[in-house]
């Protein structure tokens, strides 16, 4: 496990889903550019309330920058080529909405776009 943080796109939407125990958590796909100028599938899954919260509140397509833990994977295409991808247990979500509502609390922003 490693401790990340990935920027990217949301890829289709957050859902939220009940666990066994009754927990509630929420699933999304990011795409993050990779170094080598390729692009990478990040499969996030977060249990905090918060960033559940802020997943939901995002369209297909939508900036985001996650914290939390990583576990790098490998899968086949339908072509036969491996392909990298990671795997994110997300304790903390930011989207412009959280960037933009900071700066409007700080005076930043005279008019801050305070919807997600």
């Amino acid at each position: 496990m490693i401790d990340g943080l990935i920027a990217g796109h949301l890829v289709g939407l957050a859902e939220t889903r009940q666990g066994k125990n009754g927990s509630t958590f929420a699933l999304a796909k990011v795409k993050a550019m990779a170094g080598d100028g390729e692009s990478l599938i990040v499969n996030v899954i977060t249990f905090a309330a918060e960033a559940s919260a802020a997943l939901m509140a995002l369209d297909d397509g939508d900036a985001v920058a996650l914290a939390g833990a990583l576990t790098p994977k490998v899968w086949t295409d339908k072509q036969g080529n491996t392909r990298p991808a990671l795997d994110m247990v997300a304790t903390q979500v930011l989207t412009t909405y959280h960037v933009a509502r900071k700066q409007h609390a700080l005076g930043g922003l005279a008019e801050a776009p305070l919807s997600p």
